[in-house]
């Protein structure tokens, strides 16, 4: 395993990661999927946001690099 790997506790620590217009894009979807899943609980697995309703629903990420 790498030592360097970052480890998030919440999707904010995520988001936090990134430039500003990275956070902008990041808090938007996060929006969209609150509000098309209002039921679905927030939470980090395979260190990305997560959210998950019945097992989960949707992960979401963002890269430095393609």
């Amino acid at each position: 395993m790498e030592e360097n790997k970052i480890i998030f506790d919440s999707i904010d620590e995520y988001i936090d990661t990134f430039p500003p217009e990275v956070q902008e894009i990041l808090e938007s979807l996060r929006k969209v999927i609150k509000e098309s899943a209002p039921n679905a609980e927030e939470k980090i697995n395979y260190q990305m946001p997560t959210f998950a309703l019945h097992g989960n629903l949707v992960h979401f990420a963002a890269y430095k690099n393609i």
